[in-house]
């Protein structure tokens, strides 16, 4: 017998001819599937393909400039402005546009502590990209929807383009961020990472003036309480290092650090499924196994539909959306204590960093405001090979206030409660990308269990001769030669040279930076030949 589904609010102020809100994530299956957005994978998840933005477009981020907040924006190649007239011409222009069409809406929160959250209303094209929202952000108790009210909104509807010539964008793509509104528009686009980053860089506007670091990191907790930060741009690591069975996840990539507490953003994951090893992943492998989870361009068995996740025919940036929940181990409180360690992770494409080293606070500093990395394979837009990077706090594409200001709340909680920091490299190592090979995931898995658990502080160390951190040179269950990464080189001489290289281009970027950090922390960096 046919059932029907009990009838539910479709009417809402702002935009769209109807506006189903709110659904659950099997009805919201039901139309995705109806509407022809993605395929149900064999064993449950819903497969999408997100056409030719597979990742970001940072190039077609703007901040709207308007007298509240210009003064405290980080204004440049990040954060690019636009013009109040042309956001409100392609507003209109939108608002006009959505008026036509069917969109859903979805009502969530942002921040786990009460004393920091914020809600939100996401407005979504696709039944699909309404699933995403559900899974990535913290959803309210029936209770607290009935007297829901958004402090921000999110717009996102793909099909619409921007004009250039007439709205002041890029192309026909724009992610355009108005602090005054607390609005956020994201078109031309079907990537749903715009929608979870254009949180984040709300978040990362608001927090500061509430006495919160706002963090691209992870966290995760040990048995006794000791909770630990990841920091790092997406592909180094945070998802998988962090999602570790022997600890509990507080989440994977956007936190606060408070007064006395550190809390999740988010209510979900957004990782990246390429390759992912059911042997050395598998909480998040599992995800790609379950009903309500969302995969993004990975390729399936049309006839199968099972999932192939080393295939990369439309891109490596494959992800998965799932809620925080289907990790085993997750923390549903999304809150923690005062951490106790910091981990700086940086995939390395050059293989000289050695797998793990203990900064000091001056190295600390200098390391966070450098935020060195690697872009990997298509996680923005036009990058089709690993290329070394340098981005500041490890998330400059997502800080609207400038990075100093960050670092230096980073900076005094570390000293106010002595906190130790790592950075781990989960790069290159044997030579550069192309000659060498990633590291083992074995490996860094066992040299941070023993940097959290205190074992690398009792193990013979020494100084690195170019980047003047400290080394361990051995740790449980890991080759002592994996340690020192010129021994990985056939060629030590040729490891010497790049050493340099690198050094070199870690000096020449923070010369951006140098107004206005002390002489300590300038002379903190890398030695230049």
């Amino acid at each position: 017998m046919a059932t029907t589904s009990p009838a539910r609010p479709v009417t809402r102020p702002l935009l769209g001819r109807e506006v189903r809100a709110n659904l659950p994530i099997a009805e919201l299956y039901e139309d995705a599937i109806r509407r022809g957005e993605g395929l149900v994978a064999a064993d449950g998840p819903l497969v999408v393909l997100t056409g030719k933005h597979t990742g970001r477009s940072p190039e077609d981020k703007f901040i709207v400039r308007e007298p509240g907040s210009e003064g405290k924006i980080w204004w440049g190649a990040v954060n690019r402005p636009i013009s109040e007239e042309h956001y409100e011409r392609l507003r209109a222009r939108l608002i006009e546009y959505a008026a036509r069409r069917d969109l859903y809406s979805q009502d969530c929160f942002i921040g786990a502590a009460p004393a920091h959250r914020r809600s939100l209303r996401v407005y979504t094209e696709t039944a699909w990209a309404s699933i995403f929202a559900r899974n990535l952000f913290r959803r309210p108790t029936a209770d607290q929807l009935t007297d829901f009210v958004p402090n921000f909104t999110i717009i996102c509807v793909p099909s619409f383009q921007a004009d250039p010539a007439t709205e002041g964008t890029r192309t026909g793509t724009a992610i355009l961020v108005h602090l005054r509104r607390m609005e956020v528009i994201i078109v031309g686009t079907e990537y749903a990472g715009e929608i979870k980053k254009s949180a984040f860089t709300v978040m990362n506007y608001l927090m500061p003036d509430e006495g919160v670091l706002p963090m691209h990191s992870a966290i995760n907790v040990g048995a006794d309480g000791d909770a630990a930060v990841f920091f790092g741009l997406s592909g180094t690591g945070k998802t998988t290092l962090s999602a570790d069975p022997l600890r509990s996840l507080v989440g994977d990539d956007e936190h606060g650090w408070g007064d006395g507490i550190s809390f999740n953003f988010e209510g979900g994951c957004y990782a990246k499924t390429i390759r992912l090893s059911p042997m050395y992943e598998p909480d998040i492998f599992q995800t790609t196994r379950r009903f309500g989870t969302i995969l993004e361009n990975v390729d399936l068995d049309p006839a199968t539909r099972e999932l192939n996740l080393d295939s990369e025919r439309f891109t490596e940036n494959t992800r998965g959306a799932y809620p925080l929940e289907f990790i085993g181990n997750a923390d549903a409180t999304g809150i923690a204590g005062m951490p106790r360690a910091v981990i700086f992770l940086t995939a390395d494409a050059f293989a000289v960093l050695p797998p793990i080293s203990r900064l000091t606070r001056e190295q600390a500093a200098y390391h966070f405001i450098s935020g060195y990395t690697a872009k990997l394979a298509g996680t923005e837009v036009g990058i089709m090979e690993p290329k070394a990077t340098f981005s500041a706090c490890f998330g400059a594409p997502f800080l609207p206030r400038h990075p100093g200001e960050y670092a230096h709340m980073l900076i005094d909680r570390l000293d106010r409660y002595d906190v130790p920091v790592w950075l781990v490299n989960t790069g290159w190592t044997g030579g550069p990308y192309g000659t060498g090979e990633r590291m083992n995931i074995g490996h860094t898995r066992s040299i941070v269990r023993a940097a959290l658990d205190g074992t690398l502080a009792r193990v013979p160390t020494r100084i690195d001769p170019v980047f003047r951190v400290t080394v361990p040179t051995a740790c449980p269950n890991v080759p002592d030669r994996f340690l020192d990464p010129r021994g990985t080189w056939a060629d030590p001489a040729a490891y010497d040279r790049t050493a340099a290289k690198l050094a070199r281009m870690f000096a020449a970027n923070f010369d951006a930076f140098a107004d206005g950090v002390s002489e300590t922390v300038r002379a903190a960096g890398p030695r230049v030949a």
